[in-house]
């Protein structure tokens, strides 16, 4: 059975879907991007301060389903450009710091929701 994960400890969903879904021992994140949840707007500052904000969101969800980034074992990054790919991985492993960092595939988008720069959803076990 699935059960919905919501916090306002990160953005809401700004469509038809769920923050994450737990599934018993899988919990799917939906993509996040850098909207802060307290002011609801994109945060400013380029690309290592929107990946901050995304990695904090993510972890404000996990925080609600009792997990943690250690928890994640699939991360999906989606980039507007490539060229961020070094940046983004020096905020990155400032949360999954743990070994083995989870399974992870990035890939460059034309755009994204809001005109973010990057984009994350994660899978994570129990």
């Amino acid at each position: 059975m699935k059960k919905k994960i919501q916090t306002d400890q990160a953005p809401g969903a700004i469509g038809p879907y769920s923050q994450a879904l737990d599934l018993g021992d899988l919990i799917f994140v939906s993509g996040q991007i850098p909207i802060d949840p307290a002011q609801g707007s994109l945060v400013e500052g380029g690309i290592e301060a929107q990946t901050e904000q995304v990695m904090k969101n993510i972890g404000a969800i996990l925080k609600e389903a009792n997990l943690e980034y250690s928890h994640v074992v699939r991360a999906e990054v989606f980039l507007t450009n490539m060229d961020d790919f070094s940046k983004v991985n020096e905020v990155y492993v400032k949360y999954f710091s743990t070994e083995p960092k989870p399974a992870r595939f990035a890939v460059g988008v034309a755009s994204l929701p809001m005109g973010s720069l990057v984009e994350i959803a994660v899978i994570a076990k129990r």
